[in-house]
């Protein structure tokens, strides 16, 4: 029987599907939403309890009143108290894996097993100025164009070569329930993370995957990760860019399952 995720909005507002005796928490990417996790939030529901979030800010989600990775590592406490589990597997995307590496040296104790996908220690590893990227993704916004009209534009520049029809267009509309409000302060947020100095902190077993050919938060990034985080794995996904779990949904569902199925302790 195939499960249908369901809605709940709040001052976090999130999707989710499944009831199985352990949760996995999905945190979205920075133009991107719940809606993103579909698939696997369907596919992994015979197992666990699926929830993703919206970010504080977009989609449902109320604002906060600043947006920092120390308060949204609380928030994302605040949602596990709400849906009433102690430990969570973290999967996130991107920004997304910012937000769960914060989380896991925060909140180490409510964080079960972490799942990194196309994401980075720190911003700014390739020189990036972040006040003249910060100024590259709000100008948009300062001329009046809103998150919906700069969807395809944005989300065609960083996925891989596959992304395109269904898939393409749901997230395109996962991306139009940002508000610009929400997204501008993401984009305020995102430049100043660096965990490079403490991912030796990390004691959540982690797998780290990446996009061969993703150009955002390339596979030298990921090697980072995987080489600074403690007995983390790492793998490179052939084919793919930036959006991993959309263009790949079935391949990245297993390798979230077999990462949060392997007993404690045993190689993978």
């Amino acid at each position: 029987m195939t499960a249908t995720p369901i809605d709940v909005d709040g001052p976090i507002a999130w999707r989710e599907a499944g009831s199985g005796p352990e949760t996995i928490l999905f945190l979205h990417g920075l133009a991107l939403t719940r809606t993103s996790w579909d698939p696997q939030l369907v596919a992994l529901a015979d197992r666990f309890r699926c929830v993703a979030w919206d970010l504080p800010g977009y989609g449902a989600s109320a604002p906060i009143p600043a947006l920092t990775f120390e308060a949204i590592a609380d928030s994302v406490v605040t949602l596990l108290d709400r849906v009433g589990v102690e430990r969570a597997h973290l999967v996130g995307l991107s920004f997304g894996g910012m937000q769960a590496l914060h989380t896991a040296l925060r909140h180490p104790d409510r964080v079960d097993r972490l799942v990194l996908l196309d994401t980075s220690p720190a911003f700014g590893l390739d020189g990036t100025d972040p006040d003249e990227w910060r100024r590259l993704r709000l100008d948009p916004l300062d001329r009046g164009r809103t998150p919906a009209d700069m969807a395809r534009d944005v989300l065609t520049a960083v996925g891989g070569p596959g992304l395109a029809g269904e898939v393409l267009d749901g997230l395109i509309a996962s991306m139009a329930r940002i508000s610009s409000a929400g997204l501008r302060a993401a984009v305020e947020c995102l430049p100043v993370h660096d965990v490079r100095d403490r991912l030796g902190e990390i004691a959540a077993p982690t797998i780290v995957a990446v996009g061969e050919l993703d150009a955002e938060t390339p596979v030298a990034y990921a090697r980072l990760l995987a080489d600074g985080i403690p007995d983390a794995d790492l793998e490179i996904l052939t084919g793919l860019g930036h959006l991993t779990p959309a263009e790949d949904p079935d391949g990245v569902t297993d390798l979230i399952r077999s990462h949060l199925t392997e007993p404690t302790g045993d190689p993978q």
